[in-house]
């Protein structure tokens, strides 16, 4: 299994418990498709580069996980069908990804 690393932008209207419930949409299915999760990242509302949908800003958010090859496409599916959801980009993570990956988590956990 690869490890991989999906970062999705929802739309700023959404609550709280609106971007949890996505957040945990997601997350689930990738656990039910035999993959496991390592790590999700909230970032809060951010300023977008350019519009979307005539919107400035989206509500970030980051999840590594690893999963068989199969699972992404029907993600990325369920994402490109799922109004709350502006962008997402999801990336396999090679060694040295992999590696930064966790530098990261750990220099988050410990800040």
């Amino acid at each position: 299994m690869n490890q991989y690393e999906t970062v999705f932008i929802l739309n700023p209207v959404l609550s709280d418990d609106q971007i949890r419930e996505t957040v945990d949409k997601y997350t689930s299915s990738i656990k039910a498709a035999g993959g496991s999760i390592i790590n999700v990242e909230r970032w809060g509302l951010r300023k977008l580069a350019y519009p979307i949908d005539k919107k400035k800003s989206g509500f970030y958010n980051l999840v590594e996980f690893t999963a068989p090859s199969p699972v992404i496409a029907s993600l990325e599916l369920d994402m490109k069908r799922d109004e709350r959801v502006l962008r997402f980009l999801t990336v396999v993570l090679d060694q040295h990804g992999v590696a930064y990956a966790a530098k990261r988590r750990d220099k988050v956990k410990n800040a």
